[in-house]
Order: C-alpha cells, then sequence, then structure tokens
C-alpha cells in the first residue's frame, strides 16, 4: 500500500473570488434586520478566536517547517564543503608533489651530466647581449655580478647538458612558467630565454638558491616577486653537489596560475579560498599581487595566526596542525563556515569558506512568505471582527438563533482552510514531500497554500539531489573496487621456483589502486628477469599507466638478455605510446644461476641493498643509472654485472618504504631499512618481509599511508 497521503480539499463548491473583509461584509449586511446587541457579541468574540487561532497555527507549523529544512540545508552544506576542501587540498597536494619530482628528475639528469661532460645539447642556448626573438628557441645563458666563471670551462660545457632536459620539463608541465639552473661559480641557465635584466641581479643571494643548498631534497619558496617580469611567483627548488660547487635547479610556478586553477572556487559566487603553509603564512589567496613591491624588496604575506578574530586564528591554528574540519566563525559581523584540509605533502593547508546566511537563505526566504501571509490573514479577520460589532450592536435580540447559525457557518469556513493547512505542515514533517494542500478559497488562504506546496517541491528537489550525489559516490566506489582487481591479475601469482634461490616479493597500494609493480620475466638462454618499479603519480591514471609500461617491459625483456638492451627498447614504447608528462622508475636485474651472475640497470629507481658476508657489509647497487622511463625518446645506459656469492641477500624496493611517514611527519628512511635488513638477514626471506612491513606500520602508527610500497627480496642458498 502506498505510504502517500492524498491531497485534503477544502469541501464544497468554489465560491466568487472575493477577499476575507467583503466576504464578511457581504453576510452582515444580509443580517441588516438582526438585533446588534446579543448577536454582535457572540459574533466578535468568535471570530476574533479563530483569527488567533489561524494566525498562530499557520505561524507555529510553518516556522517548524523551515527550522527543519534549515538544519538540514546546513548539514549538506558542511558535508558538501568538507569534500570540496579534502579534494582541493588532495589536487594541490599532487601538483606541488609533481613539480618537485620534475626538480628530483633534472637533478639525477645533471649528475648523470657530471660523468658525461660531452653531451651536446640540440636546443640553442644565447647569450644576454644576444637574446633569442623568441624566448622559447633557446635557453639563455647569463653571469652574475661578480662571476669567476669562464665560457668554455668544463662545469660550463656540463652545464650546457641540462638545455634540453629544461625545455621537455617545461613543455611538459603547464604549472610552470620557468625552468632554469644556476651554480656557486654565477652562472645562469634558463628557459624560456627571458633575460634577467634587473641591475644588481644574482641568482646565489635568492632565497630558493640558499634554501636549497645541503637541503637533500626539493624545498619551495615563499611567494615573492619575480626579477623576470612575472609578478608574484613560487619556486621550488635542489642541490646538485659537484665538483665545481653547488648547482641548484628550480621552477616557477605563479601565484596568479595558483589562484586561477586551485583557488578559483566561488560556491555560488560567496565562496572564499586561501591557501597557508605550515607557519600560518598566506600562500596564495583571490586577488593577491605583487602590488608596487619590486623584485628586490621582500614580500610580506598575512598570516592567520596574527589574527584579530579569534575565531580566524582557532582555524589557522588547526589548519596548521594537519587537521580536517569545518567551523563556522564570525566574521565582519556575520557567521561564516570554513571548512578546511591538509596538503600533506608540504605540510601546507587548504581552506574554503561560505557565508551561513547564503546556506539558509532558501528557509529563510519561506519563512518570511509565511509570516507575511499569516499576518495578512490575521490583520484581516481582526479588522472585521471590529465592524461587525459596530454594524451588529443595534439590532434585534429575537434574531439571535440566526445571528449563531451565521457566525458558526462563518467559523467553519474560515477555520477550514486552516484545519487542511495544519494537515499538510503534518504530513510534511513526517515526510511526505510529494503531499499538496488544495485550497479554492479565492483569497490569502489560497495564496498561503500555493507557498505551503513551492516549500514542499523545493524540499523535494533538495532531498532528491542529494541521494542522486550518494548514488554516484558508490557507483564510483565500486567502479575503483573492480579496477582493484584487474590491477592485481596483472601482478605475478606466485614467486618462480629457482633452483638454489629464495624468493618473495609483496605490493602494498596507497589508494584502492596504485602505480608500483613487480615481476618475473623469463629470459632467453633460463635466465630470469627480475623487475621493480614505481610509476609516477596516484589512482587511476597512474594505474592505466602501469598496466602500459608492464606490458611494454616484458615484450621488450624476453628476447634480450642484456638489461640495458631491454629498457632501452622499453624507454621508446613507452615515450610513444605516453599521452602525458607521466613517467617510470625501473630497476631491472637478470639472474644468470649456471653463471652465478646478476646484471643490472637502474632507470631512475631507489638502487637496492646487497648484503654479503657475516659479519655482513652492506652496499647499494647504484651502478648502471639512467634517467626514468618514459621521459625522454633515447635513454644511455650500461648495465652493471653483479658475481654472486652464497648467502647474498638482494633486497629490491620503491621509495614507499624508505618514504613513509608518521604522525609527526617523520619518515622511515633507509638507515632504519638497513639496520632492519641487517638485523634480519639470516631469515626466510618471506618471514623478512613479512616482518618490515610490520615494523613500517609499528614506525607509522596510525598515520596514512602516503605511498605504495613494494619489495622484492632474492637470497643465494
Amino acid at each position: 500500500m502506498s505510504s502517500r497521503l492524498q491531497p485534503m480539499t477544502s469541501p464544497g463548491p468554489r465560491i466568487l473570488k472575493l477577499n476575507v473583509r467583503t466576504k464578511i461584509l457581504v453576510i452582515f449586511l444580509a443580517l441588516s434586520l438582526i438585533s446588534l446587541c446579543i448577536t454582535g457579541f457572540v459574533a466578535f468574540f468568535t471570530i476574533s478566536d479563530v483569527g488567533r487561532y489561524a494566525g498562530q497555527s499557520s505561524s507555529t507549523l510553518g516556522r517548524q517547517a523551515v527550522n527543519e529544512s534549515s538544519v538540514a540545508l546546513e548539514q549538506a552544506a558542511e558535508g558538501s564543503m568538507l569534500r570540496i576542501a579534502s579534494d582541493q587540498a588532495e589536487i594541490t597536494n599532487v601538483l606541488f608533489k609533481d613539480t618537485a619530482s620534475e626538480m628530483g628528475i633534472l637533478a639525477a639528469h645533471a649528475t648523470t651530466l657530471l660523468n658525461n661532460s660531452g653531451v651536446t645539447p640540440r636546443t640553442p642556448s644565447y647569450t644576454r647581449n644576444s637574446p633569442p626573438a623568441n624566448p622559447f628557441t633557446g635557453t639563455l645563458v647569463e653571469l652574475a655580478p661578480g662571476s669567476v666563471a669562464i665560457t668554455g670551462s668544463d662545469e660550463y660545457r656540463s652545464l650546457a647538458g641540462m638545455d634540453d632536459l629544461l625545455k621537455a620539463v617545461l613543455h611538459a608541465d603547464d604549472d610552470l612558467v620557468s625552468v632554469y639552473v644556476a651554480t656557486d661559480s654565477g652562472i645562469l641557465r634558463s628557459y624560456p630565454g627571458v633575460s634577467y635584466t634587473a641591475p644588481g641581479y644574482d641568482p646565489r643571494t635568492r632565497e630558493w638558491f640558499t634554501r636549497a643548498k645541503n637541503s637533500g631534497h626539493a624545498v619551495w619558496s615563499g611567494p615573492y616577486v619575480d626579477a623576470s617580469g612575472n609578478g608574484l611567483i613560487m619556486t621550488c627548488s635542489q642541490e646538485v653537489p659537484t665538483p665545481y660547487g653547488s648547482w641548484v635547479i628550480a621552477s616557477d610556478v605563479t601565484i596568479a596560475y595558483i589562484n586561477q586553477n586551485i583557488l578559483n572556487l566561488t560556491l555560488a559566487g560567496n565562496g572564499y579560498a586561501v591557501l597557508l603553509d605550515d607557519k600560518g603564512n598566506v600562500i596564495s589567496r583571490p586577488g593577491l599581487t605583487a602590488g608596487d613591491i619590486r623584485w628586490n624588496e621582500a614580500f610580506r604575506s598575512d598570516n592567520a595566526l596574527t589574527s584579530d578574530n579569534p575565531g580566524l586564528v582557532a582555524v589557522g591554528k588547526n589548519m596548521t596542525a594537519g587537521n580536517t574540519g569545518i567551523e563556522k566563525v564570525l566574521f565582519n559581523g556575520s557567521e561564516v563556515y570554513i571548512a578546511y584540509a591538509p596538503v600533506r605533502s608540504l605540510n601546507w593547508s587548504f581552506a574554503v569558506s561560505l557565508p551561513a546566511e547564503q546556506i539558509v537563505a532558501p528557509a529563510k526566504k519561506t519563512q518570511g512568505m509565511i509570516d507575511s501571509a499569516t499576518g495578512n490573514t490575521t490583520a484581516h479577520i481582526l479588522q472585521q471582527t471590529d465592524r461587525i460589532r459596530d454594524i451588529f450592536a443595534g439590532l434585534f435580540g429575537v434574531l439571535l438563533i440566526v445571528v449563531i447559525i451565521v457566525a458558526v457557518f462563518l467559523s467553519r469556513a474560515i477555520t477550514r482552510p486552516v484545519e487542511t493547512l495544519k494537515q499538510g505542515a503534518s504530513a510534511l514533517g513526517k515526510g511526505d514531500l510529494d503531499y499538496r494542500v488544495t485550497i479554492r478559497t479565492g483569497d490569502e488562504f489560497e495564496e498561503l497554500a500555493g507557498s505551503f506546496n513551492r516549500m514542499a517541491a523545493d524540499l523535494k528537489q533538495n532531498i532528491g539531489d542529494l541521494r542522486r550525489t550518494t548514488a554516484e559516490k558508490e557507483r564510483y566506489t565500486q567502479e575503483l573496487r573492480i579496477a582493484k582487481e584487474i590491477q592485481e591479475n596483472f601482478l605475478p601469482e606466485t614467486t618462480p621456483d629457482i633452483p638454489g634461490m629464495d624468493i618473495a616479493a609483496v605490493t602494498i597500494p596507497a589508494m584502492e589502486i596504485g602505480g608500483d609493480f613487480y615481476d618475473f620475466i623469463p629470459v632467453t638462454g633460463n635466465r630470469r628477469g627480475f623487475v621493480v618499479a614505481d610509476v609516477s603519480g596516484k589512482g587511476v591514471s597512474a594505474a592505466l599507466f602501469m598496466a602500459l609500461s608492464r606490458t611494454l617491459i616484458r615484450a621488450s625483456s624476453q628476447e634480450k638478455p642484456d638489461p640495458s638492451v631491454a629498457l632501452q627498447q622499453a624507454n621508446r614504447l613507452i615515450y610513444e605510446d605516453g599521452r602525458s608528462s607521466m613517467f617510470v622508475t625501473v630497476f631491472y636485474g637478470v639472474l644468470d644461476v649456471p653463471a652465478m651472475t646478476f646484471t643490472y640497470v637502474n632507470a631512475g629507481h631507489n638502487p637496492p641493498l646487497l648484503v654479503r658476508g657475516d659479519p655482513p657489509e652492506i652496499r647499494t647497487l647504484g651502478e648502471g643509472r639512467c634517467i626514468a622511463l618514459g621521459v625522454v625518446p633515447e635513454v644511455n645506459v650500461t648495465s652493471a654485472t653483479l658475481v654472486l656469492e652464497p648467502g647474498d641477500l638482494i633486497v629490491m624496493y620503491t621509495d614507499g618504504v624508505t618514504e613513509a611517514f608518521n604522525l609527526q611527519d617523520e619518515e622511515f628512511g633507509e638507515e632504519q631499512l638497513v639496520d632492519y635488513v641487517t638485523r634480519h638477514r639470516h631469515y626466510p626471506v618471506q618471514e623478512i618481509i613479512d616482518g618490515l612491513i610490520d615494523e613500517i606500520r609499528r614506525f607509522c602508527g596510525s598515520a596514512p599511508q602516503s605511498d605504495d610500497i613494494t619489495v622484492v627480496i632474492l637470497r643465494v642458498m
């Protein structure tokens, strides 16, 4: 049986369209011969009571419905704002983390150049005296004031090998406006070729240069004014130690780009988004510009922790603490909702705000309409009551019964629509949003019924939107679950059974689907290939790129015993098939059991650990390195060969092991990995892996897994 209530109608035929005041006048004029002494008294009190009852009932029921809808609107808005803040924080995290990864690629390339100083770039270079007409034609080479660098020196020639990759990184990443490298000796090579014409500009004195030195990883500067005319920017930089001193590789992202692509959230025109660093400084917000500040003047950002508003200070503290939440704050005399979520890779935080008044505006509008209609109706009834008393004051008492009958009829005629509205409000309060009130009186009650029906339709539409959003989220979750099952089928079901070898492997994705993978590839001549790889990025795109990379590496390796030849072919295929700026780091080794050798190459991946002897000797397999696959069309690499000895233990892993973070933002690190492997080197390899995973989880505690974890261990028996 349907739970819907049937709409109730006011019984009786539809009367002529007249307002309440006119109807009362017509009725009482027909009773002009009736005594007003007793009849007026009864009519006055009867109609007054009806008017008060109608007004109070309508007002009470209307406010109850408005209050319930206001609560529902606020709860829905809070959930929506939290999702927006979390999603946008994750997008921000990916943008900055990808830029830092690109600096790592450039740093690895720079290290390679130091061992191959004869690289001749395809990208032309220019000097300040003869800059290119089109800055994107090539790089610009400048010497800082007081530079001791000499054109044609070994450092100068080695640094020229960076030009091609500077250009490739800029064109692969739309976030960046420039990519460059500066040295302790005062050389600056930048792409595109825009001259730093500001007098006295010396990159060695800039914050991005000094902070990067001795940091050991990519760092971000705060906002500052660019000397080359790009306005307010931020710089990601990383040091490369060289025999000539430090090289610092850097790239710029404009604050205008961040505002347009990350903070451009308006939420119906009144939203406001902001990005804070770990000290509460405003990194970016709508309208943030350099103003009249010059490149050699300090740019001072606002700080949320120094605000005069205690509510904003409390929100700022929660944001700098890395929390996720939503709070209501009094700002400029109005209540504002602020939702925030952390940008975890930088310890920054993203926030979005929305005026509370905007959230409950539909309910307030409905309340105003109800109050207005109720007030008008009550005023009309009271006015007519006063007139009835005056008109009937002189009528005869013999017509008392007729007056009573007329008064009762009039009372029922007025209260019947109110009862109908009351039943409709009760049905709405029970959740029947399909209920409609039908009143055909031709006066203000009919208008009030129309307002009531519009309110019910609006509530139904809002709840329907919430249900559709929930269903879409469940569908997306199911698709991710299916994608995870498909991805797991790409990994080997078991480890290969190789006489004299003990092998174990595991991969644990950080999300539903991940970008790490490992493989055991049969190679011609009864050899066996070992692959451990890590695709850049996270989520579905990384999983798809992982499937492509795994297939191409396997296809390129089965007939080629030399791993360097196999990875060169795989790189060409991955580069040609790639449709994005993604890349994959790979360690690939070929085990030859009869010869007791392990020949390997490393394409931008974490070098494996070798544990040998007792007491153990620990070293990394750092030879045979090249850039990650899919970055450039061709890679040059020479494989390295390790002669195996009984008892050798080789530990291959991805950066999800060493870069696992706890709640204090401390990473597990290579030192703890070496310590663990050393202490447990005599255990079976499967027990070593299981224990290592438990060790990482104990270290991280309740902190979420920040990256995919993959470990493959090989022991010579």
